[in-house]
């Protein structure tokens, strides 16, 4: 935090997906956020990140230590994610969907981040016998293990929301969904950014898991921010 201004910086990792890009939509709009750092693989549009606030940090996230010194904020936001059938092979998905999230987070504690937000998924646990799950849960057991003064996870079912990329999938599960347990629902990814934007703000210490049927009732702190 800027101790002129009162105000923090944040880091968002996977602001070209649709929940990354939500939380910098909100991080913009926020009073509370003087900067946002964003390392992405290409530059953004100006229109998603317009000059001023946003530091765009281009890099391989492979070699993440490379611009470490860049990777510098009070509070973390991680959307970092893939599929498996775009990853091609298990290998790749897990480097995406562990690798690159804990190497991110390991940097930007050592850099003296107290707030770390990750979007994960319902249903993780590394005792899953599902691939996709199981390393989701593995994911969220290394960052526990770290130590974080406030971790914040969140698990949505199906996302909800209008994707740059086609995913027929997704979109035939969101329509199965919309009468299952709420539990199963899809959550709209301008209510998953919101809740992590909220709990972030308040860095509530230790762990906060927010499963997929919460997600709606931990948005309202950040309206108006």
């Amino acid at each position: 935090m800027n101790a002129a201004t009162g105000k923090y910086v944040a880091l968002v990792a996977g602001a070209t997906g649709l929940v990354g890009g939500e939380c910098l939509r909100l991080l913009q709009a926020s009073e509370r956020y003087a900067r946002i750092v964003v390392p992405t693989r290409r530059e953004l549009d100006a229109a998603d990140a317009p000059p001023g606030r946003v530091e765009q940090v281009i890099c391989d996230f492979a070699q993440l230590e490379r611009v470490a010194d860049s990777l510098r904020a009070d509070h973390v936001y991680c959307a970092l994610g893939t599929t498996i059938r775009k990853a091609g092979s298990q290998a790749r998905f897990r480097e995406v969907d562990f690798e690159y999230p804990r190497r991110l987070a390991e940097i930007a504690l050592r850099n003296g981040a107290r707030h770390f937000s990750l979007v994960s998924a319902a249903g993780a646990s590394r005792s899953s016998s599902f691939f996709y799950s199981r390393v989701k849960g593995e994911l969220e057991a290394v960052l526990r293990e770290m130590g974080w003064p406030s971790l914040c996870i969140v698990r949505p079912s199906v996302i909800a929301g209008e994707r740059g990329e086609s995913r027929p999938f997704e979109r035939l599960a969101q329509q199965a969904l919309r009468f299952a347990p709420a539990a199963w629902r899809s959550v709209p990814a301008t209510d998953i950014a919101a809740a992590m934007v909220a709990t972030a703000l308040r860095e509530p210490p230790g762990t906060t898991v927010i499963e997929s049927r919460a997600i709606g009732r931990a948005v309202a702190p950040v309206r108006g921010t």
